[in-house]
């Protein structure tokens, strides 16, 4: 059994005719890079998500909304052009989405830009999704009314438990499939084959980290720290932080002396930040806090745990060799004290993401990048927009990645 998300409807009996759907031509004709049949639709959902009503209830849809403001949609064909002189871009075909269950609005970004590449696109929403997730089908329903119908006939949203033959089915017929999850689910969804000519974008299980310039620190303005902190606390709270691009453990650079300062203030406008915001953690979710933080310290991976109430754990690791890249439980910071950024880059993988950071040059992060060489690490931001999605992610430039170049010469 097939349920329709988007556009709501009864269930599809059967998948061959949930593809046939999708891929016919739609009226007006097909989709091509820059639709403009897509752009009002995005823009028009762009403006319900930024209603206060939505905000209110749900504040990182206010990200999404901005993503998809019209200035940025055309911001973006604008950069993605045609390329070289006789170079075109066109759309790839049929695109799958299957997002994750645990960042709920994820798959909106993808599946926007590949709509705006002019592919047409079927999205398997998890059924254990929720919050965000059901509102932002909700916005989407509700500007379909108005939209061009080939928005409905090109775009489909479905749930369906997790069947082999719906899911092999739809991945026969697809030019581009976008996994998005662990590994492990990664690796399960790629044992279905695809055409010979389709390809896979793949966002597996990603680890990330935050850092923060002690003497950056001590030049900053107190309104500056401030803001820092809650920036922070963005980074860390929402979603709980599972997101791929969450950051896990806090790199204090600098002496350890005025490390240690500088730790103890951000801990303390960290706490501020919380408390005035209504910000909590469960009973549950605190002791598996308490389970994962003080299993740290019974391995002597860990020197000191301290709890700030259930809202905040800060841990102190023993070194850079026990970095942490596994969730411990919302509100956890692992802290480690390292005299330059250089001696972060050893310790980086592959995996790792992204860097939130404070107070450095962008000569000192420019310097870090060359010294990675590679190790790992796909975008360095501010503290506030580690979470916040770009166009660029992964290291993939995605609009590119949706497209396919036609080369042209007389």
């Amino acid at each position: 059994m097939i349920l329709p998300r988007f556009p709501a409807g009864a269930e599809i009996r059967s998948v061959d005719r949930l593809i046939a759907e999708v891929t016919e031509e739609p009226a007006g004709g097909r989709l091509t890079v820059g639709d403009g049949r897509v752009r009002d639709f995005l823009i028009a959902f762009s403006r319900r998500l930024l209603k206060p009503d939505l905000a209110r209830r749900h504040p990182e849809l206010g990200s999404l909304g901005f993503f998809l403001r019209k200035s940025e949609l055309a911001k973006a064909v604008e950069r993605l052009g045609d390329g070289a002189a006789g170079h075109r871009r066109a759309p790839r075909g049929l695109v799958l989405h299957f997002p994750p269950a645990n960042v709920d609005t994820i798959f909106v970004y993808s599946w926007a830009l590949s709509a705006l590449a002019g592919n047409h696109n079927i999205v398997r929403v998890s059924n254990r999704s929720a919050g965000a997730a059901q509102t932002v089908l909700e916005a989407l329903n509700d500007v379909l009314a108005d939209a061009h119908p080939a928005i409905a006939q090109t775009q489909r949203m479905v749930t369906y438990d997790r069947d082999d033959a719906i899911t092999g089915a739809l991945m026969a017929a697809c030019d581009l499939r976008v996994l998005w999850g662990g590994d492990q689910s990664v690796n399960a969804l790629r044992r279905h084959p695809i055409p010979p000519l389709a390809r896979d974008l793949a966002f597996p299980d990603r680890s990330s980290f935050a850092a923060v310039s002690v003497a950056g620190w001590q030049t900053a303005t107190p309104a500056r720290r401030r803001a820092a902190a809650d920036g922070f606390a963005n980074d860390l709270y929402w979603f709980d932080q599972a997101a791929c691009s969450s950051p896990r453990d806090l790199f204090w650079i600098g002496a350890a002396p005025a490390a240690d300062a500088a730790r103890a203030e951000f801990t303390e406008l960290l706490g501020e930040v919380v408390g005035q915001r209504g910000w909590s953690v469960d009973a549950a979710m605190a002791v598996e806090k308490y389970v994962a933080t003080y299993g740290l310290a019974a391995t002597g991976a860990a020197t000191r745990v301290a709890f700030a109430g259930n809202a905040v754990a800060n841990v102190e690791l023993a070194g850079l060799g026990e970095v942490q890249r596994e969730w411990l439980g919302a509100g956890t910071i692992c802290h480690v004290t390292l005299g330059s950024l250089a001696e972060l880059a050893p310790a980086i993988q592959r995996k790792d993401q992204t860097l939130a950071q404070f107070g450095f040059t962008m000569s000192e992060l420019d310097d870090f990048v060359t010294t990675l060489a590679g190790r790992g690490i796909d975008r360095i931001v501010p503290f506030g927009q580690a979470l916040t999605f770009a166009g660029v992610w992964d290291g993939f430039d995605l609009l590119r990645e949706f497209t396919r170049i036609i080369t042209i010469q007389d």
